[in-house]
Order: structure tokens, then sequence, then C-alpha cells
């Protein structure tokens, strides 16, 4: 049987609430400002909301979102994004990891697991934890969080030796039980995935991860764009997938709203060598209209 996961990434949810002077005093002043001066525009709540009907109407048997729910972490933006998680399903329905802007300053942090924590557990937790794992049949889903706090200026990810250890583990024994593996992340996970002072800032180590352990495939965000990279694995080349922003409307080909149903046929259904058939299909704002759409195969 056909497992469909859908993927969407970088909802960024507006409006920004009013700011006390407070919560402005530091890296968010600059946001903020940016925000107002046009990055504001680049989301259309609309649209994501009309991309969200259309997500569902494929029925999905679960959802991933890979970070950037908020733009500059304030504290009043953590209940709106929570409000609209749960609009997508109930917690075992949908996973989530943090990105950069929900982690964007230090006193962001700690809303992220009080507001977010049933969306980034174990099954059967109530704490989050990174990594953590959901089994849906034969798929084993890892979330992986490399949303923290940086400079200002700076939207760079990182995971950490602990975290990179323990998702090791996870993969190991994933692997030991013939499960297929996707990691989600919010930053592109490899070298040159991003621009400077944007990218994982342990993208080599990851990238020895995998090639050590294994996956069978790595979702992102971060980039606004669509993407597809690979990465070198013990049992072959793994693909890294990035989704476009699920809200935005600049209008270029490569820069609009969209998500992605990802398909996974069982080992038993499939004649692959890596005894997984994965496919991609893209769904989004149709060029010219609002319409959401068909945008094609995602060709890994």
């Amino acid at each position: 049987m056909t497992f469909t996961l859908a993927h969407l990434s970088d909802a960024h949810i507006g409006p920004l609430p009013r700011a006390p002077l407070r919560e402005l005093l530091n890296k968010r002043l600059t946001g903020y400002i940016n925000w107002h001066r046009g990055r504001g525009a680049m989301h259309d709540m609309d649209v994501l909301a009309l991309l969200v009907a259309d997500m569902h109407a494929q029925r999905p048997d679960h959802i991933a979102v890979t970070g950037d729910l908020l733009n500059i972490g304030l504290g009043a933006e953590f209940p709106r994004a929570r409000q609209w998680l749960q609009s997508l399903g109930a917690a075992d329905k949908v996973s989530f990891v943090p990105g950069n802007h929900d982690a964007y300053v230090r006193a962001s942090v700690h809303h992220i697991e009080d507001h977010f924590a049933p969306w980034c557990c174990d099954d059967g937790a109530h704490d989050m934890g990174f990594p953590y794992q959901r089994r849906r049949g034969d798929i084993a889903l890892i979330g992986v969080s490399s949303g923290v706090p940086t400079a200002p200026l700076l939207a760079s990810g990182a995971l950490g030796a602990s975290q990179r250890a323990a998702l090791a583990h996870r993969l190991d024994e994933a692997r030991k039980q013939h499960l297929c593996r996707v990691v989600m992340i919010h930053h592109p996970p490899t070298r040159g995935g991003a621009s400077f002072g944007r990218g994982l800032s342990d993208a080599r180590a990851f990238e020895r991860v995998i090639a050590e352990h294994g996956a069978e495939l790595i979702i992102h965000g971060h980039n606004h764009r669509p993407s597809v990279t690979h990465i070198e694995g013990r049992d072959g080349r793994v693909p890294v997938v990035g989704v476009p922003s699920a809200s935005a409307v600049p209008g270029t080909e490569r820069h609009r709203a969209g998500y992605h149903l990802i398909h996974i046929d069982s080992a038993s259904e499939t004649s692959s060598a890596t005894g997984w058939h994965i496919s991609i299909s893209a769904r989004g704002l149709i060029a010219g209209t609002r319409e959401i759409g068909a945008l094609g195969p995602v060709v890994i």
C-alpha cells in the first residue's frame, strides 16, 4: 500500500502582532523593520489557506511541516502558530521541526516546547525531544531540529554533536527494522545548500552521518524554493528534497507557494534495488492565477 506524506514549510504566519518595545531590543528589531518594509507582502495568508485546503483534499496519510511558522519569534506569534498547526490535523497526524525564525532569539526557544511539543515528540510521548521518531506502518519519520538563535543578519542552523549521534542511532535502529527512513529538517543539510550565513553550520558532519548510517529520503525547507540534491549514503544516493514556502507570492516561477506529496511504496510492492520506491509530485500556485493545482513531478 502506498503511504502519502504531504510536506510543507515556511508558512511565515502573519500579520505580525503588535510588539512591546522590550521584545524588540535585540535581533528582532531588524526583522520587525524588514517585515514592514516588504517581507510581509511576500507571504499571503489567503494563499496559504487555499494551499492547505488543497492539501487536505489530497487526503495524505501524514503531514510534515519543516519549520518557520513564525517570523521574528515574538511571544504573541506562538499561540497563532499553534492554532494553525492544530488546523492541519491532530498531533499524531502532523509532525513539526522548528526553523531559524521559530528560534529567532534565545527568548523564543522555551516557547517552542511550550506550544509545539505535541507535534515534536516520539509516539506515545508528551515531552519534546530531538531527534524524535514516529512510525507509520513501515515508515520511520525522524525529526531533527536545526533551529538555533543566531546573531543579527544571520539565518544559519546547527544540529550539534549530541543530536547527530542520536540521529545516527535512530537511523541504525530503523534500518534494522527494515523501515523507510525519512529525515525532516529545516535547513538544507548539504554543503553549499544555502548562501553564506544561511546554511547548516555542521552540514559536513551531517553528510558523514548519512554516509555511514544511510536514509531513504531527507526533506527540508528554508530556501523557499524547490530543490533536489543528493548525499551518498551507505546503501546508495539519498535524495535531499527542498520545498517552496507554503505562503510565498512574489510571482516568480521558482518562488511561489507550493507543497509536495511524497508517495512511498512498501518494500513488498516494489522491485527497487533499495527496497523502496519513492515518487514526489508538486502542487502549488498556478502561474498567473491564485489557484492551487498540480505542478508536475519532482525528479529525484
